[in-house]
């Protein structure tokens, strides 16, 4: 009775929350960030990795034959059973290549949802950071596991991989990228540029997964494919193949990484123009329940 109460309190307050004005309705950062426990419903992604919430997700166990999850105190270990079982896999790979397993830092909060904090994304459950440090153990103790931290395996410069970076990263990177359950997976470009370079000409269509993005040189992240039968899941667009052009992305859209966007090209001077003041664009941590699937106030208020 008292759990049907509340959630009938929860849904009411949802509802007003959603009828006020932008500037006094509650984030949904700070509506989604108080939930301890995922919704107690059919695993379902909603909504768009950076603008949704997550129904039913899993807790992945904080400890595993080949993976740990890192910073607990954040609870954010939680994710869509297709997630789950991709970090198994994953961490068996990255066993066959010679690690002890994996570092498994953010997935998504208990029901998904924006953060208060960090990501923009990783809202349904369906995005998990993998850290570039090769476990030593995988018995951390939770202090441990938040004071430790992973490695970057790109130069100071930014330009190019450091002595960090070795063959079983870019083993473990391919494993993922074959796993037909992943979109793209997001990494440091000196990391692609590198990989780039090594591939074999038979062995390179799962380059185009891998997708060169700041401040991704202490983990990568894996974006996974909305799941079969998942209606309410929009998978991101455009897709890695239109980014590439139907090719592996070792082009001049990646070099552009090292090169423009780290010293760009200077513009000729115009004219003055009076300055026409821009809307400012709202980020994650701002949305309220209205900027999210309406379905998401059916996870707050589930049990």
């Amino acid at each position: 009775m008292a759990n049907t109460l509340s959630g009938k309190i929860l849904a009411l307050a949802l509802a007003v929350a959603t009828a006020l004005p932008v500037s006094a309705a509650p984030t949904a950062a700070s509506l989604f960030g108080a939930e301890k426990r995922a919704s107690r419903q059919a695993p379902q992604p909603i909504g768009t990795y950076a603008r949704g919430c997550g129904a039913g997700l899993v807790q992945l166990p904080e400890t595993g034959p080949t993976w740990q999850a890192m910073r607990l105190s954040r609870n954010r270990n939680w994710g869509q059973p297709e997630m789950i079982a991709f970090i198994q896999r994953l961490g068996a790979h990255a066993a066959a290549i010679g690690w002890k397993g994996i570092y498994v830092g953010d997935i998504s909060q208990p029901r998904g949802g924006p953060m208060t904090s960090g990501h923009a994304s990783h809202q349904i459950g369906l995005d998990a950071d993998i850290w570039m440090l090769p476990p030593r153990r995988l018995n951390l103790t939770r202090a441990e596991r938040e004071s430790l931290s992973s490695i970057s395996v790109r130069s100071a410069d930014q330009r190019r991989v450091n002595g960090n970076y070795t063959a079983a990263h870019a083993a473990l990177l391919r494993a993922a990228a074959m796993d037909p359950a992943v979109d793209r997976i997001f990494v440091t470009a000196p990391v692609k540029i590198e990989m780039c370079k090594h591939a074999t000409r038979a062995d390179r269509a799962w380059l185009q997964k891998i997708r060169p993005l700041y401040g991704h040189n202490t983990h990568f992240h894996v974006r996974l494919k909305c799941p079969p039968g998942a209606r309410s899941c929009e998978t991101q667009r455009p897709t890695v193949a239109e980014l590439s052009k139907g090719g592996d992305g070792c082009d001049e859209t990646l070099t552009w990484w090292v090169t423009d966007y780290l010293d760009p090209p200077k513009k000729a001077a115009r004219p003055a123009q009076p300055a026409k003041p821009q809307p400012r664009k709202r980020g994650a941590r701002e949305f309220t329940m209205a900027d999210l699937p309406r379905e998401c106030r059916t996870v707050l208020a589930s049990d």
